[in-house]
């Protein structure tokens, strides 16, 4: 029987359409082959893109040569732009501002074939770190209120190029669906004097149904409420609300959470396109008590249609028991 399920941290409903249910081989991906032309991206193209904001490539190599492990530029065709003042307005009963922000892209190696999963642990550190520096060097802009890291992974996911990516906007807004997040967390801390992702870990480390790989350090698992089949998430084990201000060392560990969990990703569902998204605290607030931050994987095997688009409902046709299960039986 399908069930209905309440995100605790949200409070937002799912429906777990276990009728509906399908093992990894009965879903249909995209191929995530590469295709040959042109890169901006490879080696050898850097003038084909804007000058580089930071790389890491060994010491006394020039800026937008070859020669680097990890390049950030921006993007070629914003969604915001950094140059200018917010202009805060209003227009008879509507409210809006200038589109200011920042919008980057790390490319995450030299190589046009590599997945991100594909790489070293020491090199996926790097891109991570990357990320962390880039959050760092930002949110010394005060317009900047929150810092969205995400990776489109395939053309399904809306990637428009194949070359190992991930992009960065900054915004002068805390976008809605971080809020609910956060206020979701503050409810079950003022009630309980808890972090609600602390407690979500210790729940689910003690059951195991859903936990895909556990670390020492970091932890995956299918989410209770998963809005889509295979939706993946990774947290620290230890309570940290800011992405950013993680201890070095500690993104290596991630590093090695991430990659196998990719692969068992890859493994089950045969190399599907997907989106990544790190969710962490509004850059401009201090350390927070009651919210953790995660990452989200979530595999394109559905489409979100008319029903989940009128009601806010998600159907997902994968119990999280399920998923997780699979995930863990990938032989990697």
């Amino acid at each position: 029987m399908p069930e209905l399920r309440k995100d605790p941290i949200t409070e937002r409903w799912v429906i777990i359409s276990t009728e509906r249910g399908k093992r990894p081989s009965d879903w249909h991906t995209e191929s995530s082959q590469k295709s040959g032309g042109f890169c901006p991206f490879c080696p050898g193209n850097e003038d084909k893109t804007p000058p580089e904001i930071t790389a890491i490539r060994p010491v006394g190599m020039p800026r937008d040569g070859a020669g680097w492990s990890v390049r950030v530029v921006p993007n070629k065709f914003p969604a915001l732009q950094i140059e200018g003042g917010l202009e805060r307005r209003g227009e008879g009963m509507y409210d809006l501002m200038n589109g200011i922000g920042a919008h980057e892209v790390i490319i995450e190696c030299p190589n046009h074939l590599a997945e991100l999963s594909d790489l070293e642990p020491a090199h996926i550190s790097e891109v991570l770190q990357m990320y962390s520096q880039r959050t760092l060097d930002l949110k010394n802009d005060a317009r900047m209120k929150y810092i969205l890291v995400f990776k489109n992974h395939g053309t399904t996911a809306g990637a428009s190029l194949e070359h190992a990516h991930s992009q960065l906007i900054a915004t002068p807004i805390i976008p809605k669906r971080v809020i609910e997040e956060l206020e979701g967390a503050r409810r079950h801390y003022e009630f309980k004097e808890r972090c609600i992702y602390c407690d979500i870990i210790r729940q689910e480390q003690h059951s195991g149904k859903r936990v895909v790989v556990a670390h020492q350090e970091f932890i995956a698992l299918e989410p209770f409420a998963s809005r889509f089949p295979y939706e993946t998430w990774l947290l620290p084990a230890r309570h940290y609300s800011h992405f950013e201000m993680m201890a070095p060392e500690s993104y290596h560990n991630l590093a090695v959470t991430l990659k196998e969990t990719l692969w068992r990703i890859n493994v089950a569902l045969d190399h599907p396109h997907y989106n990544f998204i790190l969710h962490t605290s509004p850059v401009q607030e201090p350390a927070a008590v009651e919210y953790h931050w995660h990452i989200e994987i979530i595999p394109k095997l559905t489409k979100v249609a008319g029903f989940e688009w009128g009601s806010g409902f998600y159907i997902n046709p994968t119990p999280p028991e399920i998923a997780a299960q699979h995930l863990r039986e990938a032989q990697i």
